[in-house]
């Protein structure tokens, strides 16, 4: 009984505010302060009474990080030599310029990193242990998957979650076929994709087509989501029917061989295999149209590069790009091929984020938009180079493609 009444101090301690409803100073620094506080308790059976409590009451209520405005708190209980958070905001610990080391509570197991980031910020992040074990944190329910598995995941106070990448029950499901192979003579291998058809399919004369690169994490409902999305927006009448080819850069007799570093590199030869060898295998297959102005390509980071090549190097295949956190760096020349283009603008919508993204090479790439006079929609977020961040984005790109 004890216990639970310290819990409820706790909870209350912790969530105490000023006369007119405002806390009277952030609330990770009276967490800290309450913290050390009950850590210098001289009763051993006391302190680690009133430590468990307090840890209770903040993994009951979810409030592992503790966020307020644009303060987040990062948490950790353990034994541990260092603790250290990396991320989206450390690119990592690729960006040795953000110090993301843990500090620990004087006498306790309780480790804690106060960061600052926008109020709207989302994150993936890991916990690291000694420098060397990266896990996920225990005490925080959120994840976000990547194309390595689970990552952590910071939501500030004013993230809002996108419902339209969460299945509408009410919604019809279209279909994604089997796998299908196709033998391309310009690379000398196989290449294996994924044709998503919208519900109804048998109903419609020939739609709109979007082929889509890193297919397989495009068309996973925990990645891209891509094919929840267009149910929901079809169910929703906010888009026509569209169809969507999901391509993989994966070798299909190893697929922990990824070519995409080749395939997405301003590649002659992939290139050359869409024109040549899958689209016109498509428009045998399926109901599409078959002109530029209703057929896009979409690609994020690397595969933004490639669906910026492409739409610049053969503007009468492509009419449309989506280009997502363009990894731009990788092949610089693009902005010399954007810059000395002359032929008629692709319909483009580009993206990136704020926090250890491509940021700076897309603010390039849209001041040369600027000056070629094009009209596009760019969009800045929060958010690192996360599935999370492209996954929400999808519902804005199709609308903008293919909204009624």
């Amino acid at each position: 009984m004890k216990k639970l009444s310290v819990l409820i101090l706790g909870i209350v301690f912790i969530s105490c505010s000023s006369n007119n409803g405002a806390p009277s100073f952030p609330k990770a620094d009276q967490l800290i302060q309450q913290l050390q506080e009950t850590a210098s308790i001289s009763d051993e059976t006391t302190r680690k009474t009133r430590i468990d409590a307090i840890w209770d009451s903040l993994t009951v209520n979810k409030l592992i990080p503790l966020t307020e405005d644009s303060i987040a708190l990062f948490l950790y209980r353990g034994e541990a030599g260092s603790v250290s958070w990396n991320g989206d905001f450390n690119s990592w610990s690729g960006d040795k310029r953000v110090d993301t080391q843990g500090s620990n509570i004087m006498g306790t197991d309780i480790w804690f990193l106060k960061m600052n980031f926008p109020s709207d910020a989302r994150l993936d992040y890991k916990i690291t242990i000694e420098n060397e074990n990266w896990i996920l944190d225990p005490a925080n329910p959120h994840q976000q998957w990547s194309g390595f598995g689970p990552n952590s995941e910071l939501r500030m106070p004013d993230w809002k979650e996108e419902p339209l990448t969460k299945t509408m029950e009410e919604a019809g499901k279209g279909s994604l076929s089997a796998y299908k192979l196709i033998e391309s003579d310009n690379l000398g291998y196989e290449v294996r994709y994924r044709v998503y058809t919208p519900a109804g399919y048998e109903n419609f004369e020939n739609l709109p087509v979007l082929y889509v690169t890193d297919g397989q994490e495009y068309s996973d409902e925990q990645l891209g989501a891509t094919t929840i999305v267009l149910d929901n927006l079809i169910h929703l009448q906010k888009i026509e029917p569209v169809i969507a080819v999901f391509v993989e850069p994966l070798n299909p007799d190893n697929p922990d061989e990824n070519r995409r570093m080749d395939e997405f590199g301003n590649n002659e030869e992939y290139l050359a295999f869409y024109i040549e060898e899958l689209i016109p295998e498509i428009e045998r297959s399926y109901k599409v149209i078959a002109d530029k102005d209703n057929r896009g390509i979409l690609g994020t980071s690397l595969g933004g590069l490639n669906a910026t090549y492409f739409a610049f190097t053969e503007p009468d295949v492509f009419g449309a790009a989506a280009i997502q956190a363009p990894a731009y760096w990788f092949r610089e020349e693009i902005y010399d091929l954007v810059r000395n283009y002359e032929g008629e603008q692709p319909k483009l919508y580009m993206s990136t984020g704020t926090i250890g993204d491509n940021t700076e090479e897309s603010r390039l790439m849209k001041s040369i938009f600027e000056e070629k006079n094009y009209s596009f929609e760019y969009l800045e977020v929060n958010e690192g180079h996360s599935w999370g961040a492209w996954s929400a984005q999808m519902d804005d790109i199709l609308v903008y493609f293919y909204g009624n």
